[in-house]
């Protein structure tokens, strides 16, 4: 059977869904370790700066650099999240001509939302399957919502392959919507909020990191943003 499993298919993946991005690199036969910590692998890519200051205001570099899978938030998502917050300091403070950046937002509520994207021990695409497999972040248990970590499998390169495993996370809240009997009936703000990895395996000299998609916004922020 013509399939794509482990580290190739993150290989393809990274073809497919964003060249520009300089951190990925197709240079024949692929290799997932990296010889950098995981906080120095960021830290040297330009598309995670805004993740990194994140990193160091919420004093957790030594736990990023633990023995932990991170699920790491582009610049993208970064900057979409601090956009909301501003907006939301605007209606609080009345003037939207105020000066806001990620130096703004309380040093305890970065820490501990950080944390939903770290987990203990390394995930990686070996250890799960299309299956649904629930895991505890570093947060620890939090009322009414689980993270799902699997393989979401497709079949869009049919012409090429049978099929492709993408690495997904998947905030659900409550029970997961696809056994809810009638998707229609589930509340907007209810609903689960699922991201494939845009980049998944990197295996670094601390843990597991993967990197999801550009359009995951960080701690899933729903906020209207400033302009």
């Amino acid at each position: 059977m013509k399939k794509i499993t482990g580290l190739f298919a993150s290989l393809l993946i990274f073809l497919f869904a964003c060249k520009k991005d300089n951190y990925k690199v197709d240079g024949g036969k692929s290799d997932a370790h990296v010889n950098q910590t995981t906080y120095d692998f960021l830290k040297q890519h330009g598309s995670f700066d805004s993740l990194v200051k994140i990193i160091d205001r919420a004093g957790i570099k030594d736990i990023v650099n633990s023995d932990v899978t991170f699920f790491a938030t582009s610049d993208y998502g970064v900057r979409d999240y601090v956009a909301a917050k501003k907006q939301q300091k605007i209606i609080e403070v009345g003037n939207e001509n105020i000066q806001f950046g990620i130096n703004n937002i309380p040093v305890k509520e970065l820490r501990d939302s950080m944390m939903i994207y770290l987990f203990d021990g390394k995930i990686t695409r070996e250890n799960l399957s299309p299956d649904n497999k629930y895991f505890v972040s570093k947060l620890g248990s939090i009322p009414n919502v689980r993270f799902n970590i699997k393989l979401r499998r497709t079949r869009d390169y049919s012409d090429y392959l049978d099929y492709v495993d993408y690495l997904n996370f998947t905030k659900v809240i409550g029970t997961l919507d696809a056994e809810e009997p009638d998707y229609n009936a589930i509340p907007k703000d209810q609903l689960d909020k699922s991201y494939d990895c845009q980049t998944s395996g990197i295996i670094t000299t601390t843990g597991v990191l993967h990197v999801l998609q550009n359009t995951h916004r960080l701690f899933f922020n729903a906020g209207k943003m400033a302009d």
